[in-house]
This record gives C-alpha cells, structure tokens and sequence, in this order.
C-alpha cells in the first residue's frame, strides 16, 4: 500500500490548490539524492580546501627558506667581517713573530739533508744581522759539521740564504706571510684585480 503524503508550495501559490503526492520509494529516492549531492558537494569543499590549505603551506615553507637563506648569508657575512681584521692582524703581527721563533728550526731542516757532504766542507749562513742570535741557538746545537754566519742587512728578517760550495738554498719565510696576506685579503676581497692589490 502506498501512502501519499502532501507538501506544503511557498511559492506564492496557495497550498490548496498544488498538491505534490510522492510515494515512500520516491522520497526516499529523493533523500538519498540529496544525501550523495550533499555529501559530493561536502567531499569537493574538502579536497578544495585541503589544496587551499598545502598550496599555503608550499608557500609559507618557500618563504621560510627564502628567509633562512638571508639569514644565514647575513650571519656568513657578519662572521667573514668579524674574522677579517683578526685575520689581517694575525699576518701581520703574529705570524713574523712565529717566522722569526721558527727561522732557526727552518734552516736546520734546510741543512739537515746536506750533513753527510758537509762534513768537512764550511756551510755559510747568509741572514739579517738580528737574526744570527735565533739561528745560532738552534742551528749550532745540532749541527757537526762548521758554519759560518755572514750578516747580510739587505736580507729581511724573514729571508736566509744557504750556501755550500757551488750551491745556494734560499729561504723566504717574509715572502711566504705575504702570500698568505694576500690569500686572506682575497678572500675577503674577492672582487678586486690582482693589479689592484699589488699597486
């Protein structure tokens, strides 16, 4: 038996004179109608809203690695301007103060493998004449064979030049703080010409 049930119409025509008779099976046909277009309607505005909601955080993470990269090229470049005058000031200060402990020990190792033919012929030690002290100390304490120390004032305090016989070593270690002063202030300055530093 099929039971007829009547709708009210608000559409301006009086309710007596539409009447809408739908059967069980129609109106449950309509319900579930409704339900899949609601819950198609309700699935669209999630997956939109899940895309809306990635979409914002691909950006977000984009814009938060943009700004991690300034920070840290800001915090790079803050500790490169803090280390550059440390640096420079250690070429400049330090390391002739190391070059000129060490000098002694450098003409040594310079010597060193020249022992067995030296034995009887005089090694001359050329140097600035304020180094003979540093290189006497270390050089005549271990050495057996005879030397012999010629002050030479035009030498810096970081040049040496070794002379046995025919043969003549030379030893830069002035020559060498200027190169590594030169490797800082290029790497500090990398811009700038080679011309441009040397003058």
């Amino acid at each position: 038996m099929t039971r007829l049930l009547q709708l009210d119409c608000f559409d301006g025509i009086a309710s007596e004179d539409v009447r809408h008779d739908l059967s069980v099976q129609e109106l449950e046909e309509a319900r579930l109608q409704a339900y899949e277009t609601g819950y198609a309607a309700g699935w669209e505005d999630a997956v939109n809203a899940q895309e809306d909601e990635i979409a914002r955080l691909r950006a977000d993470l984009g814009q938060n690695l943009r700004d991690m990269a300034l920070s840290y090229g800001e915090a790079r470049a803050h500790v490169l301007r803090s280390l550059e005058p440390l640096l420079t000031e250690m070429v400049a200060k330090v390391l002739p103060l190391m070059a000129q402990e060490a000098l002694g020990h450098v003409v040594l190792e310079a010597l060193r493998p020249e022992a067995e033919r030296l034995a009887e012929t005089p090694a001359r030690i050329r140097a600035h004449p304020e180094n003979r002290h540093a290189i006497e100390q270390v050089v005549l304490s271990q050495v057996s064979f005879p030397l012999v120390f010629d002050p030479e004032p035009l030498l810096s305090h970081g040049q040496v030049q070794l002379v046995v016989g025919p043969m003549e070593t030379s030893i830069d270690l002035a020559g060498v703080i200027e190169q590594i002063g030169l490797a800082v202030h290029s790497f500090f300055h990398p811009e700038q010409p080679q011309e441009a530093r040397n003058g």
